[in-house]
């Protein structure tokens, strides 16, 4: 009913702002932050900053502050005494709505919402009691619940009554610091579902401007509050203020809001409000919702390089960028930054090469370029740590290979080959670099002490090169390798500042190795008595090339005993012993190596997870997906050969659509995008059908004779993509 009759009812509103602001500023209050007036440019700068300099803070914070802060508490005024229950307000509805007298109704939604005041007296457990925790709100969030709940199912004239009320609470003039009954209220208005209209989106944006403009210790308290709020309303509130963002960039009906000119302030209020929500869900675990829930997909259609560049130009200034929040970026969309970003840096670094060479006066040559790398294939792996050592100054030039003794001609194809024969013979267990762990199905690193950690330095290289060239990779490193890889983001300056280095617990080590972990946590909770029981010390034992070597986890760690008191201080000890100290030269080299050639202030853009999926693509294959996107080059979707095709590879295991991808594009993985980022097409080819069908890995491209049957076409499409090794040309 809202929605329908939205543009008659709301359309005052403004009117109704206008005229109020237009008499207080008769007083002179005409740059009060809190007026609820749409200012022009000029006004923004007194504004609070509300946006964060993600090179200094990646994200909000919510443990600097103390549990109970130190800063003073203005006094809580004293409230109007309510007395109405949840069952009585249920009452009043139910005898509204059969005898369509709404008055009390009415009365109540206008009364509670007429003030901040008001607000809390209605909805506060304890009036008396200041309630000042991070953990408790005081909120009676059920009868919160049940009147917002029934708000849209009352009549037009008891909703305006509300925003009424709203707008009358955000024009106090505030003086001085802000009570926890204001942030109750703004807690409680921050709920209100008329704020999904676009009808209400002056009001919904002023009231986003005073919660934005908030001390930081203010925003701890809500943030903590937030995580309280039940999965599916925590959802509904992300996704409200997503919307608000997408309509404001791209108003379906221009004219229902003020020039954006004039309202610059309506988005970056938001998308700090929104961080909020985003640090609420950070302290849970596992979060309420996950972190893709926080993409909006609009920013994927608006000028992404201007926005990075802005962020790195003016930093921690008042000029908002939505790089400042990245967690409101998509993964494609970082992907497009770092691949422009990337494509940037290959530019200058050729072009500084070229006028080098013309400085020396030499002739120039095309080589110099690219980074050119000559492999034999018998001889992988050391060829190609030869030549990346051997060329560490162009490794941030376009990657180009060649195997030695075949004509092919590397336009991508024979570079993505190379990455994934490479990666499959390091990786193996006969090579002693990484260690395979069954149980979890991932590599890790070897702890085994060595003279020269230079592989593991090339290794990281490899995994940066495949980043820079937008290559996916078979990797199978569990997620907590890519945690420790932007530990931190940015090497650091000094050389002698520990990198790789992150904060492991029992969940990291359960997605490693499982049954260590397991045994780990049945310490924890074992209910006898640890000392005698188990009769353990704070030493770990490890076996390096058959022999036994011992690790205090502490100093003089083979003399103190593991206790019940000192049991958890053990577990964490063990833990960061395993994934940071015991391979810690082998992860720094692993780290440099990366950073050698990924080193871009938009890793900072960058959670884990997303570092794990540009790495590595992901590993689940959707034919049907990528059937819907395929292009056809002489066939029509509907020809014979192709029906064919389809309904022999959708018949295929797992393991064959994988050879059949990395057949047809050089890889098995699908890229971040999905199957449609592949841009796969099916060519005919004009020869006899006793011929294997032909790929070109470069472009993604099958070329596929016109066998005259399902059992032919099958029959020639699993000998070629199972004898798929090796470059020729025609």
């Amino acid at each position: 009913g809202l929605e329908r009759g939205a543009k008659n009812q709301f359309s005052t509103f403004s009117n109704f702002i206008t005229s109020i602001n237009q008499k207080k500023e008769g007083i002179g209050n005409r740059n009060s932050p809190t007026q609820l007036v749409i200012p022009n440019i000029k006004n923004v700068k007194d504004l609070p900053p509300v946006c964060l300099d993600v090179r200094q803070k990646q994200r909000i914070s919510v443990v600097t502050l103390p549990e109970e802060l130190k800063a003073p508490v203005p006094p809580e005024p004293s409230l109007p005494i309510r007395t109405k229950t949840v069952k009585d307000f249920q009452d009043d509805m139910e005898k509204a709505k059969s005898s369509g007298d709404w008055k009390f109704v009415h009365y109540f939604y206008s009364t509670t919402f007429d003030s901040f005041l008001e607000i809390n007296a209605a909805f506060k457990k304890d009036t008396n009691s200041p309630l000042n925790t991070i953990e408790d709100s005081g909120i009676n969030a059920k009868f919160v619940n049940v009147v917002y709940d029934a708000l849209l199912n009352t009549p037009q004239d008891v909703q305006k009554s509300v925003l009424k009320g709203v707008i009358n609470g955000l024009l106090q003039e505030w003086k001085g610091p802000r009570t926890k009954d204001d942030l109750r209220a703004y807690y409680i208005l921050l709920q209100n579902p008329q704020f999904s209209n676009t009808s209400t989106y002056v009001i919904y944006a002023h009231l986003l401007r005073q919660i934005a403009a908030l001390t930081e210790a203010d925003h701890h308290f809500l943030v903590h509050w937030s995580k309280k709020i039940s999965q599916r309303r925590f959802k509904q509130l992300v996704d409200r203020l997503l919307q608000f963002i997408s309509l404001r960039l791209f108003p379906a009906k221009p004219e229902e809001f003020p020039p954006m000119v004039k309202c610059t302030w309506w988005i970056p209020s938001a998308t700090k409000v929104l961080s909020l929500f985003n640090a609420a869900n950070s302290l849970i675990s596992p979060p309420i919702i996950s972190y893709t829930d926080f993409y909006n997909s609009t920013l994927d259609h608006i000028d992404l390089m201007e926005e990075y560049h802005n962020w790195q130009c003016y930093g921690n200034s008042h000029r908002f960028s939505f790089c400042q929040y990245p967690f409101i970026i998509s993964i494609a969309a970082k992907k497009v930054i770092i691949q422009r970003d990337s494509e940037q840096q290959m530019i200058s670094i050729a072009r500084q090469s070229l006028v080098d060479k013309v400085s020396r006066r030499q002739k120039p040559d095309m080589n110099m370029l690219f980074l050119n790398v000559k492999v034999r294939r018998t001889h992988l792996v050391s060829d190609s740590l030869d030549e990346l050592a051997r060329k560490r100054a162009d490794l941030k030039k376009k990657l180009k290979v060649t195997f030695v003794g075949e004509a092919g001609l590397d336009m991508g194809g024979l570079t993505k080959e190379w990455f994934l024969l490479l990666i499959r013979q390091i990786f193996h267990p006969d090579y002693g670099m990484f260690t395979y762990h069954k149980d979890s199905h991932c590599h890790w690193f070897s702890s085994f002490k060595c003279d020269n950690y230079s592989e593991f330095r090339l290794v990281g290289a490899l995994m940066g090169l495949a980043v820079y060239n937008s290559i996916t990779l078979d990797i199978r490193f569990p997620p907590c390798c890519y945690k420790k890889l932007l530990s931190p983001p940015i090497v650091p300056g000094d050389h002698n500042t520990f990198v790789g280095i992150c904060d492991v617990t029992l969940d990291d080590l359960f997605q490693i190795m499982p049954e260590l972990a397991h045994g780990l946590s049945e310490l924890l909770s074992y209910e006898g008595n640890v000392e005698e029981d188990f009769y353990s010390t704070f030493q770990v034992f490890q076996e390096e090339f058959g022999v036994i070597k011992s690790y205090n986890l502490k100093p003089n760690g083979d003399k103190i005993p593991v206790t019940n008191q000192n049991r958890k201080e053990y577990v964490q000890l063990y833990v960061d012993f395993l994934l940071n100290k015991s391979i810690y030269k082998q992860f720094a080299a692993f780290y440099y190596g990366f950073h050698s050639v990924c080193a871009s202030y938009a890793l900072l853009l960058l959670r884990p997870e997303e570092v794990e999926i540009l790495v590595c693509g992901s590993p689940e294959l959707d034919m049907s997906a990528l059937q819907r996107t395929t292009q056809y080059d002489g066939y029509q979707k509907n020809d014979p050969t192709i029906r064919y095709f389809w309904d022999v590879v959708l018949g295929f295991s797992l393991d064959l659509q994988k050879k059949l991808l990395h057949f047809a594009t050089g890889s098995d993985r699908v890229p971040v995008g999905g199957m449609a980022d592949l841009n796969f097409k099916i060519s005919k080819s004009e020869t006899s059908t006793n011929w294997l069908p032909v790929a070109h890995t470069c472009f993604n491209q099958l070329c596929l004779p016109p066998y005259k049957n399902k059992k032919e076409l099958k029959q020639k499409l699993i000998i070629g993509i199972s004898n798929a090794e090796g470059f020729g040309l025609e």
